[in-house]
């Protein structure tokens, strides 16, 4: 996801106040023709469905400032409480998939208090209120997420391969015993701006008395979804194509639905 760098007063006068004035947007890069990319088919949805509860889950994407003038901008937190979607659970729990929504307009930028659980000098909780609002239009606008046409991004499984032994004291394995955590490698197809990519996300999760429990961390290039990041001034200002992904997402199955763990 491309995102504009924020300005300080480093900036040389002139340079700044057009930033200022504009909320630091950044010219992107002209995109060459787009490779070709071979689609993997999304996994068949079978099993019990849990149901994303938004209020539980929170999405978090870090990117980062660079290019020579790095120390004029800000590195920035995108967040989004919204994501919606339903996780299908089978006996064989290895043959789980989903198709989750991301609307895009929902995403915030730079929320103080989620910076400030960073604990980290890169992430000072305050950010400027104009390049805040700056960042977030130029996010969704026509060169970036291109939020108009494209309101949401679209998730869905293609397959979930095991990734090692279990965390040390949750006495479970990919498909073993309820309530443990398991670990999985999630082979995700993703649909940015009606480009289908596929990538894969490190997974720990848990499944127990009607809730399903996802969580993760990891680097995600924006020129993986298909997506050039953004750069100005013959590059001197820029963002970085490598982000932070973190994500929490709870799922609840129905009330009438048949427990898949078999806990009470």
């Amino acid at each position: 996801m491309r995102v504009s760098a924020s300005c300080k007063l480093r900036l040389p006068g002139a340079v700044l106040l057009a930033l200022v004035l504009s909320g630091c947007p950044l010219r992107p890069h002209v995109p060459t023709a787009p490779p070709q990319v071979t689609a993997e088919t999304p996994a068949p949805h079978e099993g019990v469905p849990f149901d994303i509860v938004a209020d539980e889950s929170l999405l978090t994407i870090r990117v980062y400032r660079g290019g020579a003038l790095a120390s004029a901008g800000h590195d920035h937190l995108i967040a989004l409480r919204a994501l919606s979607g339903t996780v299908y659970v089978p006996a064989d729990v290895m043959r789980t998939s989903f198709e989750a929504r991301i609307p895009v307009a929902e995403f915030t930028v730079d929320e103080p208090a989620l910076r400030a659980q960073e604990h980290s000098p890169d992430f000072p909780p305050e950010v400027p209120d104009a390049a805040r609002e700056g960042t977030r239009r130029n996010m969704l606008g026509e060169a970036l997420l291109d939020a108009e046409h494209n309101p949401q991004i679209v998730l869905r499984a293609v397959r979930l391969d095991s990734a090692g032994a279990p965390a040390p004291g949750s006495g479970g394995e990919a498909g073993g015993e309820a309530g443990a955590e398991t670990r999985v490698l999630a082979r995700v197809q993703t649909t940015v701006r009606g480009q289908v990519r596929t990538i894969s996300v490190p997974v720990r999760y848990q499944l127990a008395a009607g809730a399903l429990i996802a969580s993760g961390e990891a680097a995600l290039r924006q020129s993986e979804l298909g997506l050039t990041p953004f750069s100005a001034l013959l590059g001197a200002l820029q963002v970085q194509d490598e982000m932070r992904v973190r994500f929490r997402i709870v799922a609840r199955a129905a009330a009438s639905a048949p427990n898949p763990s078999g806990t009470p």
